[in-house]
């Protein structure tokens, strides 16, 4: 053979080389990455079911009463598992603030309750009122905007329109909605449904 053509074979040979040590290369790290994807596939599904179960609950909080059944009803959120954030009791209330500005506390509580909402996998929402909390329908909206489960209770006996229990853009929002004038009957509802069903 000519010094030429060997040079050739050489290069050629090299190339080979070259090309079967990184294809071995790539397909161990092919493996390492598909070994990776399952891996984090198993920690997403058992995440999943930890994480399927934060609840965000909306709702007035203005006063004792509306304070203390929401209470309640969050306690037999988080007796079936649920994690919740309440934001009377997790939140920022703007009359415990002293010395912020109103456009301070607008953006600190806007910021959380928001951030909480996308965080949570479900919104649990109290209806009662002449018409629902403001500030609860915004929270509703961003969550099913998001694709979150979406539930909500009334004991309340006002009605939107005749012949509606609730606005249809609220109530179309909702995967269940819960109803009874009976608060307590209400809240017995919610642990049967709970004991039975996952929200």
């Amino acid at each position: 053979m000519k010094k030429g053509s060997m040079k050739l074979v050489k290069i050629l040979a090299v190339m080979f080389l070259l090309t079967f040590v990184s294809g071995c290369a790539g397909n161990q790290k092919a493996a390492e990455s598909s070994a990776a994807a399952e891996t984090r596939e198993v920690k997403t599904e058992a995440n999943k079911a930890a994480e399927g179960k934060k609840v965000y609950f909306a709702g007035p909080l203005f006063n004792h009463a509306e304070k203390d059944f929401n209470r309640k009803v969050v306690e037999i959120l988080e007796e079936n598992g649920y994690q919740v954030f309440l934001p009377q009791r997790d939140g920022i209330e703007a009359a415990l603030l002293e010395g912020k500005s109103e456009e301070e506390l607008t953006r600190m509580i806007f910021d959380l309750d928001s951030g909480e909402v996308e965080k949570a996998d479900i919104i649990f929402m109290n209806l009662d009122g002449r018409v629902p909390d403001e500030g609860a329908c915004v929270e509703l909206g961003i969550a099913f905007g998001k694709g979150k489960r979406c539930y909500g209770f009334k004991t309340d006996t006002r009605s939107v329109e005749l012949g509606l229990d609730l606005n249809p853009m609220i109530s179309g929002c909702m995967n269940r909605f819960f109803k009874n004038t009976d608060g307590d009957a209400l809240l017995e509802e919610i642990r049967k449904y709970l004991a039975e069903n996952n929200l």
